[in-house]
């Protein structure tokens, strides 16, 4: 049976330092509102005048809190005297896998797992900072991140209900049958769970 494709779904955020924060958290919660499978209550999120999904999952939510607050001050601390600086967060979604029978497996290396974890869905947010220098240049800026914020939570609509095809079936009882994870700049990282990531 050959592998399935890992879909990579690329979407560019333009964001001030007083709305990157939350801009980020509302997109990071609308991509887990479509893509976390266990029975939740739903919430929501004001950001800049639109109504974002929430999944109120008080793990889910420190991860992304964390690293949003990573994101942010590198964000902060490599800004450029233009006023801008770029930065990655990427979220893999994985489903768990019984290891292939064969030979002697994890007990000669010590792993002993009889699970592998294997990606099945990539969402990169490719993050632009920008500090206006003028009044105008910040008011310009305010009333282009509202539009640019709405096109891209329905360009996450519009992609989870496309594309749904590569969804592996759910195979567990446990809460949460896919386990996911959030990085940033995932160029740099590598945790040994599936080469290529962002190659």
């Amino acid at each position: 049976m050959e592998p399935r494709k890992r879909p990579e779904y690329v979407l560019e955020v333009l964001a001030d330092p007083t709305c990157v924060k939350d801009i980020v958290r509302g997109i990071l919660h609308t991509i887990f509102f479509h893509r976390y499978f266990p029975s939740m209550r739903p919430s929501s999120l004001e950001v800049l005048d639109l109504t974002l999904p929430v999944v109120a999952d008080p793990e889910l939510e420190t991860l992304i809190e964390t690293r949003v607050g990573q994101l942010v001050r590198q964000l902060s601390s490599t800004s450029s005297p233009s006023g801008g600086s770029r930065g990655e967060l990427g979220v893999r979604f994985f489903e768990k896998r019984r290891r292939k029978a064969g030979g002697l497996g994890g007990w000669l290396t010590g792993t002993g797992r009889s699970e592998e974890e294997i990606c099945w869905e990539v969402w990169k947010l490719k993050i632009t900072l920008t500090t206006p220098r003028t009044e105008t240049e910040r008011m310009t800026l305010l009333r282009a991140e509202a539009p640019a914020l709405q096109k891209t939570a329905m360009t996450i609509v519009k992609i989870v209900n496309r594309d749904k095809e590569h969804i592996p079936p759910i195979t567990t009882s446990e809460t949460n049958p896919f386990p996911y994870e959030i990085l940033l700049n995932p160029r740099a990282e590598y945790d040994g769970k599936s080469m290529g990531f962002f190659s």
